[in-house]
């Protein structure tokens, strides 16, 4: 009988947010780990149950506060290399010289070069990228988790008086994945999903009778257990001005959801929001009981991107297609080959990375055309012409997005998400102007 992770947590005797960051120190892949529905799978219950000796170890380890100190006496490492590392991956941690938050002595050993071969030698070969559900992001596939606890496990939730969402915000940058993880959230709950159309937010008279957003609620409320989800809700939902709605002909269906919100839970309906950001949205829509649990969804880091553009380069390929041997003889079916133009992807979005993808296949495929041969070279300056391409949506004004998202994100989630917001920092200031050091945030939104 399949058990979810809380249920497994408890036959283990190791704490389930332990065995979470267990997932994230060890890079094991989620999908190795979880269903899409989040039961524990095979072959993590089998790795679990042999090895509970080591994972009771390392949820201990976790319990006791040390310093890098420590942890380099136990694992036979330079203190200042350890702190250097625990710095990088965890800026938030310390609180003169003990850590705020927990930090795994294993987990540093791993990364500092520790034989944890056993751990893997139950997956087999990681799962190739074509049958993973989702590359990367494990820190935020367990915050949202965490974020629809109730919805997972209500009766450990009705045990606190947690109460389930009415509505959940996604936000962060455009082309970051919203809808996709909007979609995945409904997974996760095994909701249906629903995509509101713009031709659903308007107001139009059919046989002397208006129908709105009002009715179409009312129409999704005769459902059971759905995702009801919206795009532009930052646009929808702006800050009324003193005169007016920013967006008047959102009117009715803003009024629409304040009015029918309290109604969700009890019609088992979820809505789900998806802003750019969050300044603007009108304070009220997010107070507690309302959109309240605010998700960032954020571009991906540099070890996501070069898994990505690989997974996209190999997508849907047959195992004799063209492509896929084009590749092989340039070493391009392998993420190494492509770290280094991931590294040159500073801040892109999926969508971008996708683009570059696409723009990439088309070149080969033009190469391989013109020459009549599969000897084509995958050399640099093809990459760079990809690069320069999918670079256009690369603009002012998507920076300053970046930058509100950061601001917005440090303020909402920093202690779960440091590492990510200061690599993202990092990247960011990259493209900051420099020559106009008196611009508050250094981007023009016309500037590439």
């Amino acid at each position: 009988m399949t058990q979810n992770l809380t249920e497994f947590s408890k036959q283990l005797h190791v704490a389930e947010e332990n065995l979470k960051q267990f997932m994230q120190d060890f890079d094991l892949d989620i999908s190795d780990c979880l269903s899409p529905n989040l039961n524990i799978t095979q072959n993590f219950e089998k790795f679990a149950t042999e090895n509970q000796e080591f994972l009771k170890k390392y949820d201990e380890d976790l319990r006791i506060q040390k310093s890098a100190g420590d942890i380099a006496e136990k694992i036979h490492q330079p203190a200042d290399k350890v702190e250097r590392l625990i710095q990088k991956r965890f800026p938030n941690v310390y609180e003169n010289g003990i850590f705020k938050s927990s930090v795994s002595t294993f987990g540093i050993d791993y990364r500092l070069g520790g034989n944890y071969q056993f751990v893997y030698d139950y997956f087999g070969n990681k799962t190739v990228l074509q049958h993973r559900d989702f590359i990367g992001y494990r820190d935020l596939f367990f915050y949202i988790t965490d974020m629809l606890e109730p919805f997972i496990n209500p009766e450990e939730s009705d045990n606190w008086g947690i109460q389930k969402a009415a509505g959940i915000l996604v936000y962060g940058p455009p082309g970051s994945g919203k809808i996709f993880w909007a979609r995945r959230i409904a997974r996760m709950i095994d909701f249906q999903f629903y995509e509101v159309r713009k031709g659903q937010l308007k107001s139009i008279f059919t046989d002397d009778a208006k129908v709105n957003f009002e009715h179409y609620l009312s129409e999704m409320f005769k459902k059971s257990d759905i995702v009801l989800f919206i795009e532009n809700f930052d646009e929808i939902m702006m800050q009324r001005t003193e005169n007016q709605s920013s967006h008047p002909e959102y009117e009715d269906v803003k009024e629409s959801i304040f009015h029918n919100i309290e109604k969700f839970e009890k019609e088992h309906l979820l809505m789900i929001g998806s802003a750019k950001e969050l300044a603007g949205i009108e304070s009220e829509m997010l107070a507690p009981g309302r959109f309240d649990v605010l998700i960032p969804i954020f571009p991906p880091n540099r070890s996501e991107r070069a898994e990505m553009l690989l997974f996209n380069m190999t997508r849907n390929l047959r195992d004799d297609a063209t492509l896929l041997k084009i590749l092989k003889d340039n070493h391009a079916h392998e993420i190494p080959f492509w770290q280094e133009t991931a590294d040159k992807m500073r801040v892109f979005s999926n969508t971008m990375i996708m683009d570059f993808t696409q723009s990439l296949k088309k070149r080969i495929r033009s190469l391989y055309q013109k020459n009549n041969t599969e000897s084509v070279i995958i050399n640099q300056g093809l990459l760079d012409l990809s690069l320069k391409e999918s670079a256009s949506k690369l603009t002012g004004e998507y920076l300053n997005n970046v930058q509100q998202f950061l601001t917005e994100v440090s303020a909402n989630a920093y202690d779960r998400f440091a590492s990510r917001i200061e690599m993202l920092k990092d990247e960011l200031d990259s493209y900051r102007a420099t020559e106009e050091p008196t611009r508050s945030i250094g981007f023009h939104p016309n500037e590439n």
